[in-house]
């Protein structure tokens, strides 16, 4: 039987005040997940699909992304492109969570595969709860197939 593995939270937000709410909401709400924070979006790749990639990048399970859209140094659509065409990254949930609430910016992140978009300033409870809820279906999908 497989270790289940406490799943990490990927934090891709570049605004310091942001990021400090977003994690204080999130302990908040009962979560106490470990969070890695990355202030640019190319760390944030090199992190999840590079050479010294965490194994559980490889299998989607054992992350979950909460993606800002508007970062200094890649733009955060281009971020979840990558990561939705990655073999090793395409299964990791994605929370994209942003101040854009443009329609056509909403539809294309939905295309290219994100899980969630929340517009900021976020319902928190509403983020908290889908938070945990991914984070439920991520346990459950921890679990080792029977053959």
């Amino acid at each position: 039987m497989s270790q289940q593995r406490p799943v990490s939270i990927v934090m891709i937000e570049d605004d310091e005040g942001h990021a400090r709410l977003i994690e204080r909401h999130i302990r908040r709400a009962g979560v106490n997940n470990e969070i890695l924070p990355f202030v640019n979006g190319l760390e944030a790749l090199a992190f999840l699909t590079g050479a010294e990639a965490p194994p559980a990048a490889g299998d989607g399970v054992g992350f979950l992304i909460l993606l800002d859209l508007n970062l200094p140094d890649i733009s955060g659509v281009e971020v979840l492109r990558q990561l939705k065409s990655n073999e090793r990254t395409r299964r990791i949930p994605v929370i994209v969570l942003t101040t854009t609430d443009d329609k056509i910016e909403i539809e294309r992140c939905y295309a290219l595969g994100c899980n969630v978009y929340i517009t900021k300033p976020v319902n928190y409870e509403n983020f908290a709860n889908a938070i945990r809820q991914l984070g439920l279906f991520l346990l459950v999908m921890q679990i080792p197939e029977c053959h």
